[in-house]
């Protein structure tokens, strides 16, 4: 009995120990920049999950947009496929995989002329004010 007690103590106090594991909201829209080399010109680019924007020759789609959760310490991720588009050649696939805003240069895509990295992620809700409101922003500027 006393082994037995011992037994299950000690597995109770080992998954105590444990550190939780950190569970990521998904969402519908991945805030990336983009970067031209060639004109220096950032650009903030918003993907919607599966349907692709153009960049330059790229065609960006994202497959997974995943964001921590706000009492966790911040992260966005994203599952990138990222295709190059050039004129008379054939489709180049440039990156697919996990990119992380935290850490850009863990999963960075290789291209002479764009840089590409993971900024955030919102809700279509989110996307769309904050398209509304860089509208009214560039009215008031005119």
């Amino acid at each position: 009995m006393a082994l037995i007690s011992g037994v299950l103590a000690g597995g109770f106090i080992g998954t105590v120990s444990q550190p939780a594991k950190a569970e990521m909201i998904s969402y519908e829209v991945a805030v990336l920049q983009g970067l031209n080399k060639i004109t220096a010109r950032v650009s903030e680019l918003r993907v919607p999950v599966n349907q692709p924007v153009r960049f330059g020759s790229l065609e960006i789609n994202a497959r997974e947009c995943r964001k921590s959760r706000p009492e966790e310490m911040p992260e966005s991720a994203s599952f990138l496929e990222i295709d190059d588009h050039k004129e008379n050649t054939e489709t180049t696939r440039m990156f697919a995989g996990w990119m992380f805003a935290s850490s850009p240069a863990v999963s960075a895509m290789e291209h002479p002329v764009y840089d590409i990295w993971v900024v955030n992620c919102m809700s279509l809700d989110e996307a769309q004010a904050a398209s509304e409101q860089a509208e009214e922003e560039t009215k008031a500027t005119e």
